[in-house]
């Protein structure tokens, strides 16, 4: 594959909340499957300078000890999800939220308003043509049209069951588990703008990046409204 895949989805209206010399920030969301290669992809934009704000440390930032989400998880969750030294046990709320679709609600409530605050913020800062904001549940959690291009990382499902189950230790029925309870490939593929294929090698993913890269460029000279996320 000679590149990624342009126009996909619905083509939002280019925003941005700053100009530096002509040049309008874009947001562009990153996303994919569990497995599909969304750190490879950020690894790789990293070295191009691109800054890639990734919800899960994010998640892990705002959920750490001693911050105001802990005592709140609590209070919904329970005592026993924090440790006695304060730390939240992650394997425990998973453990609580997995299939319980109010509680997983609830706990998100109190989650993402923070880490959207706190992306924003680290997103305010930044100095080039675009961001990118890596979020693993962007389309369940219907975030989608909030940015300028969603990229959607895509890898055939058997492969992507084979790096997890390679790099975590986990077992294909926890496997199976996760993929099933994410967005599927076709709601995916709905609402991106641009669309990598990570069946291959690392260097046709690198091609296509570089693709991407120019293409958002680009696409960050054009004429844009203000927004935020």
């Amino acid at each position: 594959m000679a590149g990624p895949v342009m126009g996909y989805g619905p083509q939002p209206v280019l925003s941005c909340n700053r100009r530096t010399l002509g040049i309008c920030m874009l947001r562009v969301a990153l996303t994919g499957g569990i497995g599909s290669g969304k750190t490879a992809v950020s690894d790789y934009l990293e070295t191009l300078g691109v800054m890639v704000l990734d919800a899960d440390r994010y998640a892990h930032q705002v959920t750490a000890k001693g911050e105001d989400a802990v005592t709140e998880i609590a209070n919904l969750l329970g005592p026993t999800v924090v440790d006695a030294d304060g730390h939240l046990d992650r394997a425990a709320v998973r453990e609580l939220v997995f299939a319980d679709p109010k509680k997983r609600a609830a706990l998100e409530s109190i989650v993402h308003p923070r880490v959207r605050h706190e992306m924003n913020e680290a997103a305010s800062r930044a100095t080039g043509p675009y961001v990118i904001f890596s979020i693993p549940l962007l389309i369940e959690t219907g975030q989608a049209g909030n940015f300028d291009r969603v990229v959607v990382v895509e890898t055939a499902r058997q492969l992507r069951a084979e790096r997890v189950l390679e790099r975590s230790g986990l077992d294909q029925q926890a496997f199976s588990s996760i993929d099933n309870a994410q967005a599927s490939d076709t709601d995916r593929r709905n609402a991106a703008t641009d669309l990598l294929n990570n069946d291959g090698s690392l260097d046709a993913l690198h091609a296509q990046i570089d693709a991407l890269h120019d293409r958002l460029t680009t696409l960050s000279r054009e004429p844009a409204k203000t927004a935020d996320y």
